[in-house]
């Protein structure tokens, strides 16, 4: 499951490019297909991150990745019917610490890269559409092919990722599962916590692993 969820984060981020005028917006799968072949070339070719420099890692995550998600949307849909229970208050804090356990993921997920390869598949759309499914598969060197979806968004901004299927398992459903028994446990309040908790110590693995 945790080895699924990953690739499907390392296969998210390859969707990352620089925001276009709605004019000049290409096609989801072009775009996932241009960036995809920019983003390996610095994955292949970056020594510091094949050697788990993680502070160039995450500034490659923020820079690259985090600028092109709906954050606000994914935290929604992974939260369920409690996030109407948050306050506006509660609600930020829940995107931004859902927002850092994703930076801790992508860092983990970069830094253990192994020349997997992606394929984009063509997608058929049609130009009033707003909502998309990009299909694509994962080729891992020496293990199954894994086949991924992505659910993207028109904005303003350009298309954005709200969700990820890999296996017919989403990623937002998959986070849904934890979020309700911590909001049962403890309230929205001790879902916070708990989100504070795990990146608190994801924070220090990586920092440990660094230091090796």
């Amino acid at each position: 499951m945790m080895k699924n969820l990953l690739m499907s984060l390392f296969a998210m981020s390859l969707l990352a490019s620089v925001p276009a005028p709605a004019a000049e917006m290409p096609a989801p799968d072009a775009l996932a297909k241009s960036v995809t072949e920019d983003v390996l070339v610095v994955l292949r070719s970056d020594k510091d991150i094949q050697a788990g420099d993680v502070r160039k890692v995450v500034d490659l995550v923020e820079k690259r990745v985090l600028p092109h998600f709906n954050f606000v949307r994914m935290t929604r849909l992974a939260v369920g019917v409690n996030w109407r229970q948050a306050s506006p208050e509660q609600q930020k804090s829940l995107v931004n610490e859902f927002r850092t356990l994703l930076v801790h993921t992508y860092a983990a997920t970069f830094v253990a890269y192994r020349n997997q390869t992606i394929d984009i598949r063509p997608l058929r759309m049609d130009a009033k559409d707003t909502e998309v499914v990009v299909k694509s598969q994962i080729n891992q060197p020496g293990g199954k092919p894994l086949t991924v979806d992505y659910r993207m968004e028109k904005t303003d901004a350009g298309w954005k990722v709200y969700d990820v299927v890999v296996a017919d398992l989403s990623l937002v459903q998959n986070y849904r599962g934890s979020f309700e028994t911590e909001v049962r446990k403890g309230g929205i309040d001790g879902l916070i916590k708990a989100l504070v908790d795990k990146n608190k110590r994801l924070a220090s693995g990586q920092t440990q692993a660094a230091k090796k």
